[in-house]
């Protein structure tokens, strides 16, 4: 069954008249239609029992037809009222709106309160729940995508590796893997990170003019799209020989890394993952510097549900995909981060990223 079909049987089940999606990264998944409306009005309507419409800035329309969209398509010029476009077409259909699924999660106030403008009787319900449940569970052709976008990332911390050298600034290591990843026609999924020195214990330091020293630790962090699935990958390496406090630490992330992994399959609690890396991280007397959860959901966004957190009781089922990075970020010392992409399969896991997790000591 079409994803479509199956959020319109979601409709009818619970007697809603529609569900407008309006993140870009959902619209997708319903319409296989990329966009980044930026300001302007993006989003799928799906009805209950009437044909779903797509509506976008009209210079997009073209895109959205070629992108494999077959339902009608209303494209708003900027000096169209969106909103006015949108009443029509749901009137041309003869629905009469009492309850309307929406994400609340991502529709601003001043959309809602336009929506309440034209369908002042209406119920206005959540819907960002049942997407999750929808997107969490990957299929086979999703995870294929997702193997391509992870062997990127590999490819791009081996790009990262070749280009370090002393006097090299982090900007210009960053550079050179993102146009190699251009160059195989690929976008990265997020800002690529290249932070040295003491700028590792940074979660999310911002890279820049730094220099390359002969004794700095390098954390990248980064991620490949392809065809709209996103890799996320984190690896430290070493610049010249490291020191046996700067090993130790390392160590403790790794061990924490593929003790959480060893551990994935289904009817495991996300929290349980989180619980074996703290665990062994705090063991090794660093628990206090490691100060975010242990993962998240990772397919078209690449920070999706579920958050992998020690809060966390849902149990992994087959087809969930998410990442696995533990960290120790020690000012004094270095930080380390090690991250991987595994998939949820019938009785265990299946790692997607496969750089190596031995220290990499490069001269």
């Amino acid at each position: 069954m079409n994803k479509l079909n199956q959020l319109q049987n979601y409709l009818k089940e619970n007697e809603y008249d529609a569900a407008f999606i309006t993140t870009p990264d959902n619209v997708f998944y319903f319409s296989h239609f990329k966009s980044n409306p930026h300001e302007r009005l993006l989003g799928v309507m799906v009805f209950k029992d009437a044909e779903p419409f797509l509506i976008c800035p009209k210079m997009e329309a073209p895109d959205a037809k070629a992108s494999g969209w077959n339902g009608e398509i209303i494209g708003h010029l900027d000096t169209d009222n969106p909103w006015e476009l949108l009443a029509q077409a749901v009137q041309s259909r003869g629905v009469q709106m009492t309850t309307m699924a929406i994400e609340k999660s991502h529709l601003t106030v001043e959309r809602l309160e336009a929506l309440q403008q034209i369908y002042p009787q209406a119920n206005f319900v959540r819907l960002d729940d049942q997407i999750n449940q929808y997107r969490v569970i990957k299929d086979e052709v999703e995870i294929e995508k997702l193997r391509k976008a992870a062997s990127l990332a590999d490819f791009a911390i081996e790009v990262g590796c070749k280009e370090i050298a002393e006097g090299k600034t982090e900007m210009e290591i960053l550079t050179a893997i993102e146009n190699a990843i251009k160059e195989k026609g690929c976008s990265m999924s997020f800002e690529t990170m290249v932070l040295s020195g003491p700028k590792t214990a940074s979660p999310h330091g911002t890279p820049g003019d730094r220099k390359i020293q002969k004794g700095d630790m390098i954390l990248f962090d980064l991620g490949v799209i392809y065809d709209g699935y996103c890799s996320d990958i984190t690896r430290t390496v070493a610049f010249g020989e490291p020191s046996e406090a700067q090993k130790e630490i390392y160590n403790a992330v790794r061990q924490a890394n593929e003790g959480a992994i060893a551990a994935v399959k289904p009817g495991v609690r996300a929290m349980d993952l989180d619980k074996i890396a703290r665990d062994t991280i705090s063991d090794a007397g660093y628990g206090e510097y490691f100060t975010h959860r242990l993962g998240h959901g990772l397919g078209i966004s690449v920070h999706e549900f579920p958050s992998v957190t020690g809060t966390n009781e849902m149990e992994l089922s087959p087809g969930m995909v998410f990442t696995i990075e533990p960290g120790i970020y020690k000012a004094d010392v270095t930080g380390v981060r090690i991250e991987d992409d595994v998939v949820v399969t019938e009785n265990g896991v299946e790692v997607l990223t496969k750089f190596t997790k031995e220290l990499v000591v490069l001269s």
